[in-house]
């Protein structure tokens, strides 16, 4: 079963959180919907500007541990270069 790591936004150039999970589609739900508490619901982080499928969910912690690593501008530039417009992907994906 993949696993995917993923970035949730609350707008263009604004708070950005770095999770992992192995169902997407219901973890970018319960984020957009405000169904977890801490610090997607506390930011608004409720839009999915990006994510990556991985091999297994060890490997999508893996990418994740070392994206946590990463400077700011860097996950913007990968934001920017997939989704420059900054479109919510769950609309696209799942809505």
């Amino acid at each position: 079963m993949p696993g995917y790591v993923y970035l949730m936004a609350n707008k263009r150039n604004g708070t950005l959180y770095l999770g992992v999970t192995s169902n997407i589609a219901k973890r970018a739900f319960d984020h957009r919907n405000r169904l977890i508490d801490g610090f997607t619901k506390e930011h608004g982080c409720t839009r999915l500007v990006w994510f990556e499928v991985c091999a297994d969910i060890h490997a999508a912690r893996a990418r994740e541990h070392s994206m946590k690593k990463w400077r700011r501008a860097w996950k913007l530039a990968l934001i920017e270069a997939n989704n420059p417009e900054w479109r919510d992907l769950f609309d696209e994906l799942f809505g």
